[in-house]
């Protein structure tokens, strides 16, 4: 059987997503099969300008690929004197959008196995794009599905999340009972398919999870019926349970596997202290199977050559992971 393609988007020209797929590659960070969705010109101009020496070569589909090189699926949307390092730049934003809609498309007609995302820059796509929210919301929008969620992915912990990219005020009206029924169901499926046995705690929203009503009522009208749901459902979970011990408990005390997060950063924190370049993020809900790394843009450092790998090899192998325990096991990816 034919090894399995992965397919890299490039991300944004002005940050750090080109010189990173070129490291890896160059340190045999990338130890499977993939082709990279981006502008050839944009690479090229980072592999001379760090001297990193990959020999990259334009593939003209995912089924011709070229053992031995980085293959690039080129646009040809970005030339070398156009690319800006560290520096807003509409036409690397509108690349950048045009490389995860077409990894999307491959990865729904199953050209490739999963899509692992380098870093876009919001603010330049909204140049061109004044709708986009993020990779996650985009790539939903291709695949024609509404609810997604994150999961953050360390190796000392998993996180998921009812809300990501609102306000706060948003955040606690998306604690619903529906939403958290849904974002339940995602975690618990696929943390199956990271762990034997996971056990899942759910985070309340309020200070000591509202105790009992004295500081907000969410986890009385909305949390906990939802958990109740899940148990009768045989999902593993506990909760809500207070937000400031919960992690605690699934990382000193290894009773958890995961903790359901109620909004961004009550998640995000915790798991960017623990490991803040190695963390994966992983989207929930699509019919296909995609990570990213958990960074941005980095346009501070960008054409430097300093740029950690990490996240990147450890989203890489992760998709890896998932889409081999989604062949063995026949899981529908959520």
């Amino acid at each position: 059987m034919m090894e399995q393609v992965y397919g890299i988007t490039m991300g944004d020209s002005s940050g750090v997503g080109p010189e990173i797929v070129l490291s890896a590659w160059r340190d045999g960070q990338i130890r499977h099969r993939v082709v990279v969705y981006g502008d050839w010109s944009a690479l090229d101009y980072y592999n001379r300008r760090l001297g990193l020496g990959v020999e990259l070569r334009k593939a003209p589909s995912v089924a011709e690929l070229l053992e031995g090189a980085l293959n690039v699926i080129d646009f040809g949307l970005m030339r070398a004197e156009e690319v800006t390092p560290g520096q807003l730049n509409r036409q690397s934003g509108h690349a950048a959008r045009e490389y995860v809609i077409a990894a999307a498309r491959a990865a729904l007609e199953g050209e490739i196995a999963a899509m692992v995302t380098l870093p876009m820059n919001k603010e330049a796509t909204q140049l061109s794009d004044s709708g986009f929210v993020g990779h996650t919301e985009l790539i939903a929008a291709v695949c024609g599905v509404s609810d997604v969620a994150i999961m953050l992915v360390s190796e000392q912990l998993i996180v998921t999340h009812v809300s990501t990219h609102v306000s706060m005020r948003t955040a606690v009206e998306m604690v619903k009972q529906e939403r958290i029924r849904t974002v339940l169901r995602m975690t618990v499926e696929a943390v199956r398919k990271l762990k034997a046995n996971p056990r899942i705690a759910v985070a309340g929203l309020n200070p000591h999870a509202g105790e009992n009503g004295l500081f907000g009522d969410e986890e009385i009208r909305e949390i906990r019926p939802a958990v109740e749901w899940a148990r009768s459902q045989g999902m593993p979970v506990e909760g809500p349970l207070p937000p400031d011990t919960v992690f605690y408990l699934a990382v000193r005390k290894k009773k958890y596997d995961a903790v359901v997060c109620m909004y961004h950063d009550q998640g995000h924190a915790p798991l960017k202290l623990l490991d803040f370049e190695g963390s994966v993020n992983v989207a929930l809900g699509l019919p296909i199977l995609r990570t990213s790394v958990d960074h941005g843009t980095a346009f501070d450092i960008a054409g430097q050559g300093v740029a950690s790998t990490a996240s990147f090899a450890s989203a890489l192998e992760l998709a890896a992971r998932m889409a081999a325990a989604t062949r063995r096991c026949g899981y529908t990816i959520v």
